[in-house]
């Protein structure tokens, strides 16, 4: 019967490969789906390398492949959730790594054939050109039409077309540039009408300097994209920076010099308190700051000492379980079994404990097959903007308590935005603030970089209309999907 229903799946998938091949010049290339491997863990593993390839910005690479591989991983996953046959399963398994493996080779190619389009998007992008409207997603689509055309072998026509491409983006970039130094004179004229220049003489001059420089490379070095742009963004944070040393300055203006003192005591001390650090206010500051670093230096040694624990603690119970197996004499099905059910009650145990880290004000959290899912209702970001505030950090850190909870698990940042704005500045927006996210619980040492995705899906996830202000506030968010390292078998 074992090898009966192994000549059917492979009759399955050799038909698969005949059907998909007839739709490109090239026949695919069908990697063996073994059934050795859970069909939960596949189709995780599909999923993941979907993930991997947005992130590589095959989506736009090679769009055409992409968008087949997240249908055949959508059909797997429906067709996993209705019970279907394993040989339809493992079709569409098959034929998702099959359209990936395709969409990486074309966005190879892509690199090699508008190497220079790709830098001069990157530039523009970089540089905020995104926030320019209609006129960034014309050039996008532009792009796009250069990407589709190598997908059909037309590669003359892309050559022919990528300088004017080039060009688009160059001038985007340019403009985006312009965008930034002009807000950073409007905050340098703001902050000397503020009397900057008696206020705060030093910071106003860097600011100026620094405008000053950029201006005259401008002018002198034109071309010179990547290193302009670099320039425009210090100048910005210079200029930024101004705005804040005066307010503050301001504020201290008002104080008495006991108030200025208690308040930057208050401030250490409450870094303290959250550190669990000792209480130095009676030693100078340099010492309470010393007594902050050292704290922080100590919780991060002893995290890398916890996840080496885990670590060790996983292995010792997975051999404890592989050698209670072999004692007991038990079926590698039956063992299987126990497993997945020991498994599955650790997770649920797991789940409701992490439900009870957040109110329903500050995130939902809820099962999603195998993963766990906190979707951040309280989490906010400045209109068009992707830096965490501050107001943020405690919710994070509840993040940060709800992943170590399950030891060392894969993580996805998905962020999403509502339809307000082009497809494109959405798309850049939500992956922005998906990274933001990302960067933050990296460097509070929550799990190591390449442990945690981030994706911006845009708009194309709503949970709510668009068309009322209750339902875009909705579709506003940050989701964290946490699946753990250990899979049970099928």
């Amino acid at each position: 019967m074992l090898v009966r229903k192994k000549i059917e799946i492979a009759a399955v998938l050799t038909a698969a490969v005949c059907f998909l091949g007839a739709c490109a010049g090239k026949p695919l290339e069908m990697e063996p789906v073994t059934t050795s491997e859970s069909l939960v863990g596949q189709v995780n593993r599909l999923d993941k390398d979907v993930e991997n390839a947005r992130n590589n910005q095959l989506n736009v690479m090679a769009p055409t492949w992409f968008a087949k591989a997240e249908t055949s991983l959508y059909e797997a996953r429906k067709a996993l959730e209705l019970e279907d046959e394993l040989s339809e399963i493992l079709k569409k398994i098959a034929s998702g790594r099959a359209h990936l493996q395709r969409a990486k080779e074309v966005g190879n190619l892509v690199r090699t054939e508008l190497s220079g389009v790709i830098k001069a998007r990157d530039r523009a992008r970089a540089a905020g050109a995104t926030s320019l409207g209609a006129d960034y997603a014309e050039a996008e689509e532009q792009f796009l039409e250069l990407t589709k055309a190598v997908e059909k072998n037309n590669l003359r026509w892309a050559q022919k077309n990528r300088v004017k491409v080039i060009r688009s983006f160059d001038e985007l970039e340019l403009r985006a540039i312009k965008r930034v130094l002009d807000e950073v004179r409007k905050l340098i004229d703001e902050a000397e009408h503020s009397d900057a220049r008696k206020i705060a003489p030093n910071t106003f001059k860097v600011a100026q300097d620094k405008l000053r420089d950029v201006d005259a490379f401008i002018s002198e070095h034109r071309y010179q994209k990547e290193k302009i742009h670099e320039q425009a963004s210090e100048a910005l944070f210079q200029a930024r920076r101004l705005v804040q040393v005066i307010q503050q300055s301001k504020k201290i203006q008002t104080m008495q010099p006991e108030q200025i003192t208690l308040w930057f005591e208050g401030m250490l001390y409450k870094m303290a308190r959250e550190l669990s650090a000792p209480d130095m206010r009676d030693q100078a500051f340099e010492t309470q700051v010393e007594n902050i670093l050292g704290s922080i230096t100590a919780l991060q040694k002893n995290h890398k000492f916890m996840v080496r624990k885990v670590k060790t603690q996983q292995a010792d119970l997975e051999y404890m379980q592989i050698q209670i197996a072999s004692l007991e004499g038990k079926t590698r099905k039956e063992q299987a079994a126990k497993e997945r059910l020991a498994a599955e009650k650790r997770f649920q145990q797991l789940f409701s404990e992490v439900q009870g880290y957040f109110s329903t004000d500050e995130a939902e959290v809820y099962r999603q097959g195998n993963r766990l899912v906190i979707r951040l209702r309280a989490i906010q970001f400045p209109v068009g903007k992707d830096f965490i505030m501050p107001s943020n950090y405690g919710l994070l850190s509840k993040v940060q308590r709800a992943i170590r909870t399950f030891g060392e698990p894969d993580v996805i940042i998905e962020g999403h935005t509502d339809s307000t704005g082009s497809d494109a500045i959405n798309e850049h927006l939500s992956q922005s603030r998906a990274e933001a996210v990302r960067e933050y619980l990296v460097a509070n040492g929550t799990l190591a970089y390449d442990a945690i995705s981030a994706i911006g899906y845009g708009s194309e996830q709503p949970l709510a209309s668009n068309e009322t202000a209750e339902g875009r506030a909705i579709n506003r968010r940050i989701d964290v999907l946490i699946t753990p390292q250990l899979q049970t078998g099928q």
